[in-house]
Formats: structure tokens, sequence, C-alpha cells
């Protein structure tokens, strides 16, 4: 067996070879778990290095700032990892070592992934804001969009058709239809079974929806009649040449801006995030079991996010509340809107770690002048954070004194 040797020094500290192999080995099983390709074993170990070098530098700074991590942090945090995989804390620990690791190591690294990220608060999250001014010139910007192409529209319709060959007295027998349906619809009826029951469209299986687009892409007539209209609100009738249409308009989004009238979602998660025992790989494992348990009924969701979500949600039972567009971050966001209320999702990556959601309820909701000003500040500070954390991490790496050894192998 080859010694291990010094790949570089950051500030006087060292990276071996054998700190970079393993990180190596570690992104190799996770991308053959996922089913992804395999990268030039060469740029892979390059890109570890200077990932290692970075947090190096970024560890250093914090502990020259002052930053502390508290052993109870990491008692929690063994704590927590211990929950994940329905262990005690003993029998993590022998686990630990079993694979090779001592238990001074293992907590160590958690004391490292805690620092990281109340670092990353500090420096990074704490200071990135969106100021008034951005805002007002973000919502100008979108205002004085006025082409269809920065609208998209779902809209829902009741179709009745007239055929070509259709005397007077049919026609107005089926405009009477339709009128029917539309007084229906208006008096809030579930539109779905008046699809069912009215429509003669192909779109059944979809309650009617002809689905988000542009509204450039949609027949001038459904623009101009539901051009005033809020989400929810239903349009007067429609005259077509293939017949009468009663339309909805389920979603409408001014392209980047808030819509004044919102679907709102109702959900919980449970939350593991990764670490030096637990893979991501394995926090996925994890959460389809405990997926399994709650379709089967065996276990209420609230109860298995109060034992094992490592969010601040867990002690409300993962319960988020209601929430707007634009609230989570969108690898989170576009799972949670596919679901339907009480569905459960499978495990779902983002930046915070592994989550599982179950969405409860959803709602159309009206947005205050000062919400939608709100929802842009999110949305602003959001695409600001990753080009801040690339710069303040640039930044330190730049500053640090890096010396480059002998290639990692």
């Amino acid at each position: 067996m080859q010694a291990d040797y010094i790949v570089a020094v950051v500030n006087s500290e060292p990276i071996t070879n054998t700190q970079v192999s393993r990180e190596i080995q570690r992104i190799l099983q996770q991308l053959a778990i996922q089913r992804r390709p395999q990268p030039d074993v060469k740029v892979l170990a390059t890109e570890v290095m200077e990932n290692l070098i970075s947090i190096k530098a970024q560890l250093q700074h914090a502990r020259e700032t002052g930053m502390r991590v508290e052993d109870t942090a990491v008692d929690q945090a063994v704590l927590n990892i211990a929950q994940q995989n329905q262990l005690d804390v003993p029998e993590l620990m022998r686990r630990v070592q079993n694979d090779g690791m001592s238990v001074s190591d293992f907590k160590s690294q958690l004391r490292d992934q805690i620092m990281l990220q109340r670092l990353r608060e500090r420096d990074v999250e704490g200071r990135v804001k969106a100021t008034e001014l951005e805002v007002d010139q973000y919502l100008d910007e979108q205002k004085s969009k006025q082409s269809l192409s920065a609208i998209q529209l779902n809209l829902a319709q009741i179709l009745v058709s007239v055929p070509e060959a259709a005397n007077p007295e049919q026609r107005e027998a089926l405009r009477k239809r339709a009128e029917r349906a539309l007084e229906r619809a208006r008096k809030g009826e579930d539109f779905a079974a008046l699809v069912r029951e009215f429509s003669d469209s192909s779109d059944l299986v979809n309650a009617g929806q002809l689905g988000l687009r542009e509204a450039s892409r949609y027949p001038a007539l459904f623009v101009d009649a539901t051009r005033q209209l809020n989400v929810g609100e239903v349009a007067e009738l429609v005259h077509s040449p293939a017949g009468f249409h009663v339309l909805k308009v389920v979603e409408k989004i001014h392209e980047g801006l808030p819509t004044a009238a919102v679907t709102q979602s109702h959900a919980r998660h449970i939350l593991l995030i990764p670490n030096a025992r637990v893979s991501e790989a394995q926090a996925r494992e994890n959460l389809a079991n405990i997926k399994k348990q709650v379709v089967s009924a065996k276990a209420d969701f609230a109860a298995l996010a109060r034992e094992h979500s490592q969010d601040g949600s867990a002690s409300q039972g993962g319960d988020l509340g209601w929430t707007s567009p634009g609230m989570f971050v969108p690898e989170f966001e576009a799972v949670m809107n596919r679901l339907v209320p009480g569905e459960v999702s499978d495990p779902l990556v983002s930046r915070f770690g592994v989550h599982l959601i179950q969405l409860l309820e959803r709602r159309q909701a009206s947005l205050s002048l000062e919400q939608q000003r709100e929802a842009v500040r999110a949305l602003l500070r959001e695409k600001k954070m990753d080009d801040a954390y690339k710069t303040w991490a640039q930044d330190l790496r730049a500053r640090a004194y890096v010396e480059l050894r002998e290639p990692p192998q």
C-alpha cells in the first residue's frame, strides 16, 4: 500500500491524498447509485482538490473571526443522525468505527459542517438583500411588458359543439345548454364535474384544462374574454366556429412578476441533511422507507417529522403553513406543485438536503401590494444568493496561501 502524502497546503494546513481519494470514491459511489455517467477521474480529482482547498480556507476564516461550534450542537447532530438511521447513539458510534473512522474524526467532521453552514449564513445569506429601489425597478420593468408572450395562461374550458349543419333551433338549444353550464360554473360548482357533464371536447381527462402556455398561443377570442379576469373567475360565454365555450382561468402568470391572485399550498415535509455518516443516497433510502410507512397508514407523517426531521419545522410536525409561489427553492417547489392534496412525494434533493413532502391542501388567494413586493424581494434575493456565495468563496480562496505539491492519485 502506498504511503499517504500531502497534495496541497492551505495556510500551513495540509490536504492529503487520502482525503482527496475518499471524496472521489464518495462522489463516484453516489453517481453510480443515481445511474449517472462517471466523469474523468483526473478531472474529478482536480475539482475535488479545489473544493477541499476552498472548504479549508472557509474553515480557517471562521476560526480566525471567532466562530466556534459548541459541543451541544455536535451532540445534537449525532443524535439526529442516529434517529435518521433508527439507531441509538452507542450503536451509531460502533458502526462509525466499523467503517474505519474514529469517533473523534466523525465528530470533527460534523463540527466542520455545522461551522461552514453558520459561516455562510453569517457572511453570505445575512448580507444578501434586495433594496426597495431594486424592487421598484423590477416591478416597473415587468409592468412595461405588455406583449402576450409575457403572460402565461392556463384555461379550462367546457365546449358545447355546434355542428355546421345545425339549424337555428338546434343552435339555440345548444346555446342554452352552454349557458346552463356557465351559470353553474359561476355559482362555484366543481368545474371538472361540469366538464364531464357538458363538454364535447377531448380535454375531459384533464378536467378541461388546456395547459399553461404563452397567451399568444391561445385563440384571440379566448385571450380577449379572459384578459381582465383573475385566477378562478369564469368568462362570459364565447362563441366560435366550433361552438360555445365556457372558460375558467386556472392560472395567469405575468412573466417574472408575482400575480395578484396565486395558488397557495399548505404542505409539510421531513428534511434529512447528508453528512459524514449519512450519505445522500442513504438519506433518500431512509425517506423512501418513511414514505412507505405513511402511505400504508402504519405511521403518521407529522409524528415521523417530529422524530426524524432536521428542519426547524420538526416541532410542528413538519408543517410549513400556507405558502405562495417563490417561497421555496425551485427544486422543492416544482415537486410540491405536482402533488395532489394528501399525496406524498418521492424523496427529492435540494441545496438544503433531502426532503419528503406531503401536500395537505391548496387554495386561491389574493396578494396585497406589500405581499407582491415581498415575493419580488425574495425572488431577487434568491437570484443574488448563488452569485454572492461564489464570489465570497472565490475571494477567500484567492486570499489564502496555497501550495500545490504532488498531484493526487
